[in-house]
């Protein structure tokens, strides 16, 4: 089994040749650009209906990518990555700002952790 990193590697570097951005491809493919990276990055799923979509827009997507990226992603966290200044940030927002998002989101959408029924 290919590891996690190793797919990343390969869908990122099909990206790059294709020149695109992540805007340009959610665009081509009526994601959002963050779906796009989540896909690109094993974050996210790829659905059958996206799959045909997604290799108009990036041709080099190989038929074992496209299986890789339609199974389920182990999902990971690499503690470095609080390093990084834009994750810092977003990261110290949340810890300022949580207690006020969290609020609205449970106004607007109930407890936040599951569906309304």
């Amino acid at each position: 089994m290919e590891s996690k990193a190793s797919v990343v590697t390969r869908l990122l570097a099909v990206k790059q040749k294709s020149g695109k951005s992540y805007s340009e491809i959610a665009e081509e493919t009526g994601l959002t650009n963050v779906n796009v990276g989540q896909l690109l990055r094993r974050q996210a799923q790829l659905k059958p209906c996206t799959a045909t979509k997604l290799r108009a827009s990036l041709p080099d997507l190989t038929d074992d990518l496209i299986h890789e990226m339609m199974t389920p992603p182990m999902r990971s966290y690499d503690p470095a990555i609080v390093r990084e200044p834009a994750i810092y940030r977003l990261n110290e927002a949340v810890m300022h700002f949580g207690e006020s998002i969290k609020e609205i989101i449970n106004e607007e959408f109930g407890d936040g952790i599951g569906p309304r029924i």
